[in-house]
């Protein structure tokens, strides 16, 4: 992308704003990518990954499990708490492997930028049930995956998929994905950790459309070097994200299940909040 045909779509976001932006682009992207999933699931990949995702759905019903964030609130909890809990990690959460002391139940990546930076610490990862939409195949590899329909470009913004063997729906941020596949295996409660939900841009942050590339220390995730130096983002949408995170709460309690915000402090309101420490003190951990 041109710095040209960036700084037009910066303008026009800036103009009509992101809502009305997105339902523009979703004219011209949202067709394609249709028929894009539909030839996916016609691949031999995807019938053998539909099989075992209906094997993985309901597989703990019942169950609580941990949505674990990568914000910096991270450090201030205890992360090894979480050894005999269903997990469910992102992105960099490599990072805290030493002092979590053990590895998420399921692993997940949803953005391009972050599966092009941070391909080979993810096939590293050993011990985990990795799950990523279909569109990172090329990226990702297909020998340790579990790849979903995914649908990045929708129209009714936001969506949420209830079974990953059909759809899963892009909600402006990786929590919202693992969301999705907390629901798929039936977990009840959720909590989320480490979600934080405040986001800096720094001054030397470089810019090209929604893309930036850090060129220091990364300020909104546990680790300074997550997104350090020369890692790209996608400019974060707090209004965007809360969105979907209601759309979320609202399919879990429907379905007679809840989603509880465990972090420590962060701005993310949208979910009844509980204390960390607390859910592990009845079980004598803590």
């Amino acid at each position: 992308m041109s710095e040209f045909t960036s700084s037009i779509k910066d303008l026009a976001r800036g103009v009509i704003g992101w809502r009305a932006y997105r339902s523009i682009a979703m004219l011209l992207k949202a067709p394609k990518e249709a028929i894009s999933v539909r030839r996916w699931k016609r691949t031999a990949r995807a019938s053998a990954a539909s099989g075992r995702l209906n094997e993985l759905r309901d597989a703990h019903l019942g169950r609580r499990a941990f949505v674990i964030g990568n914000g910096p609130s991270i450090n201030q909890m205890d992360v090894r708490l979480l050894a005999d809990e269903v997990t469910i990690g992102s992105n960099g959460i490599f990072l805290a492997f030493d002092r979590m002391q053990c590895v998420p139940t399921y692993y997940t990546i949803e953005d391009r930028l972050v599966a092009e930076d941070r391909f080979k610490e993810a096939d590293a990862i050993e011990g985990t049930q990795r799950i990523y939409p279909h569109d990172l195949e090329k990226t990702l590899g297909v020998g340790k995956a579990l790849y979903v329909p995914f649908r990045r470009s929708y129209f009714g913004f936001p969506k949420f998929g209830h079974d990953l063997g059909r759809v899963a729906y892009w909600g402006g941020t990786v929590t919202v994905f693992n969301l999705q596949v907390a629901f798929h295996l039936g977990c009840d409660p959720v909590y989320l950790v480490g979600c934080d939900h405040n986001y800096v841009v720094k001054t030397d942050v470089q810019r090209q459309g929604a893309r930036f590339t850090s060129m220091s220390d990364d300020p909104n995730h546990f680790d300074p070097s997550y997104f350090g130096k020369g890692y790209r983002w996608h400019d974060p949408n707090v209004d965007r994200m809360e969105l979907a995170y209601r759309v979320c709460r609202r399919e879990f309690e429907s379905a007679g299940r809840a989603i509880f915000n465990a972090t420590a402090g962060g701005r993310l309101e949208v979910f009844p909040r509980v204390d960390y420490e607390e859910l592990f003190e009845t079980q004598g951990v803590a």
